[in-house]
């Protein structure tokens, strides 16, 4: 199902962001530090990839919506995807993953301002408590959990404020991206494309001014394990990128927040295994409060509502009607 490929498709998209920002590369260990870089890299490759699959279907590659819209999604897509990376530098990834388990409550804020839903009592208190969850497991981390970019509490400081900047414009891209699904008659493949056409042009030009195409492409060149890895990723999170705009497109934006939960329950497991990442015992409660807390959320959601005996004209109740296979 998409489900299950989006999964696998994400953890290895997860994998990889964390291998090519904190594992170094070649003999004189040198950390790769253009996090822009790889947006502009994973957006070259989606957009390429949308635009072919629009010529091969024969459909129209004109725009849907009005072009500031797709923009709009693409500033925040950035935005999102920036906070990421660079949020690697300073909290393991463990940690960044588990905190998107709070990626609920914007996209409930962002639900009740952009879409006008309403959500009930239960929904706020799974949030809240997920987000306890989420903060104890980032308030404590384990003492041998260092990052090659580590500077004490600042790190933690600048580690949390952009795990809250990714969380904050993932919600809100989830959701605008919903909205427009809602709003017009779009294609999948052509929101794709524009929103990462904006992406492309606008990391470029991010580039351009930070000064950092040039170095990013020297240490590139000069790191072929390096340029295998983004290649890798940039391909593997376009694939991703369908299936997450399909989920959105076709189930809403907070329940694809919600089943990726699964997903990032193995991540943390298989980057622990893989990067030697140890727990603290807070960080095990933390998970187990988070998870437990999510899953809990699906039971009762999952569980069939009982349906009322129908009404006949004389008013007596009739036997609900049996139901085909």
């Amino acid at each position: 199902t998409s489900g299950n490929f989006c999964n696998s498709e994400m953890l290895m998209v997860c994998l990889f962001q964390e291998k090519i920002m904190r594992v170094p590369y070649g003999p004189n260990k040198e950390y790769f530090k253009y996090s822009l870089f790889l947006v502009f890299c994973n957006r070259i490759t989606t957009s390429a990839v949308s635009a072919g699959v629009l010529l091969a279907s024969k459909k129209a590659l004109d725009p849907v919506a009005p072009i500031y819209k797709y923009c709009v999604v693409s500033v925040s897509n950035i935005l999102t995807t920036t906070c990421q990376y660079e949020a690697l530098k300073y909290v393991s990834f463990p940690v960044q993953t588990l905190a998107k388990c709070a990626k609920m409550i914007p996209v409930m804020i962002w639900g009740t301002l952009i879409m006008q839903k309403k959500y009930n009592g239960r929904d706020y208190l799974f949030a809240l408590i997920v987000t306890l969850g989420c903060s104890i497991f980032i308030l404590f981390p384990a003492a041998g959990d260092i990052s090659p970019y580590s500077r004490g509490s600042e790190s933690t400081v600048w580690g949390v404020s952009l795990m809250i900047g990714y969380l904050g414009f993932d919600g809100f891209t989830s959701t605008f991206q919903d909205k427009l699904f809602k709003g017009y008659d779009m294609e999948i493949h052509n929101q794709i494309f524009y929103t990462t056409m904006c992406s492309r042009m606008i990391s470029f030009t991010g580039l351009i001014l930070q000064g950092n195409l040039l170095m990013a492409i020297d240490f590139v060149s000069r790191h072929n394990d390096c340029f295998i890895d983004i290649a890798i990723l940039s391909t593997v999170a376009t694939i991703s990128q369908f299936f997450i705009s399909y989920t959105i497109r076709s189930f809403g934006a907070l329940a694809f927040a919600t089943i990726m939960t699964t997903r990032q329950l193995v991540s943390i497991l298989l980057s622990c295994v893989w990067f030697a990442h140890p727990l603290s015992s807070e960080q095990l409660i933390g998970a187990v409060i988070v998870f437990g807390s999510i899953y809990s959320k699906n039971i009762f959601r999952s569980k069939p509502k009982p349906t009322l005996p129908e009404q006949t004209e004389n008013g007596s109740s009739s036997p609900p009607r049996a139901t085909t296979a």
